[in-house]
């Protein structure tokens, strides 16, 4: 399958690649700025091949450390090998929609060792602009069985069946998609057309690659809302800078020439590390675009990573 085609959506459980690059070409308004006519990169076959070239590496998780619940295969060993060469490796993610100290215990059982301080996620960049909002009562879509810790400071009402959270909140917050439905979905399309408010998107994926295809992440209903109400939201996450901000003020003084960022979407691991002025790296052979052809992908959205990676 090309990239260059269009091809019809669905809304039920699953998006294709063709699908869901098409998704993130059609919100490129929204996203921060970048295009290019020039494809230049250098093809690889593992992140050892680059180590050399490095001193921090930046990993999404979705397609570069995991598919799903599924550790990708000799991952676990890279990031060891990786640490015990004296690199830096950080986990830069969009998972909102899991407490951190949940996220910790899963990469753990998946065979990885990262230090809390590690582990930097979209939802600890939103609750970063949440901390000076203490009073705003908000709307919540999020997955009640991933609970609410990380976010017990604030007032908030699950946006589930209930009309009356709908109605009454300050604002909404997108953080978990699992359990959100059309009927919710359309319940929020309502109330947002009959009062405005802000929508504060802690995940701006638009998918994510699971063992069965994509799923359908916050960020997909966040640019459904703004196109049908003309609510804009706010994203925090991958591609926006606001993560990148978070990352550089762990990491400390660092010379970005040695810091790469590795990712398994052009949209937001690799937009994002270019509008950060940080090397980025693809991954070709999971998540994303296995399978599928990267090159005319790079090509048809101008975003061009600086490697192209076969797997971690």
């Amino acid at each position: 399958m090309g990239f260059g085609e269009s091809t019809r959506g669905h809304h039920l459980t699953e998006f294709s690649a063709q699908e869901a690059f098409n998704a993130y070409e059609a919100v490129r308004h929204r996203l921060p700025e970048t295009r290019t006519t020039e494809v230049n990169y250098r093809r690889v076959e593992t992140l050892e091949d680059i180590a050399h070239e490095f001193d921090v590496f930046l990993l999404d998780a979705f397609g570069v450390l995991n598919i799903g619940d599924t550790a990708i295969p000799d991952t676990p060993d890279r990031i060891r090998t990786l640490k015990a060469a004296g690199k830096r490796v950080l986990v830069v993610s969009n998972a909102a929609g899991f407490p951190h100290a949940t996220l910790l215990e899963k990469y753990i059982r998946l065979g990885y060792d990262f230090a809390p301080k590690d582990v930097i996620t979209s939802r600890a960049t939103l609750l970063s602009e949440l901390n000076s909002q203490s009073e705003f009562h908000w709307g919540l879509m999020a997955t009640p069985s991933a609970g609410l810790r990380d976010l017990e400071g604030l007032k908030l009402s699950y946006l589930e069946d209930d009309p009356t959270p709908y109605k009454t909140a300050d604002g909404f917050l997108m953080i978990g998609s699992a359990a959100w439905t059309e009927t919710r979905q359309a319940m929020l399309e309502t109330a947002l057309l009959e009062r405005p408010r802000p929508i504060m998107v802690g995940n701006p994926d638009i998918v994510a690659p699971r063992e069965y295809g994509f799923s359908k992440e916050p960020g997909l209903f966040a640019h459904r809302l703004a196109d049908r109400t003309g609510v804009a939201p706010q994203f925090f996450g991958k591609p926006f800078g606001n993560i990148y901000d978070l990352v550089f003020e762990r990491l400390g003084c660092i010379d970005k020439s040695r810091v790469l960022m590795v990712g398994d979407s052009l949209h937001t691991d690799i937009l994002g590390a270019r509008n950060a002025g940080i090397v980025s790296a693809l991954i070709s052979g999971f998540g994303f675009f296995a399978g599928h052809d990267v090159e005319a992908a790079i090509k048809k959205a101008g975003i061009v990573p600086n490697f192209v990676v076969d797997r971690p």
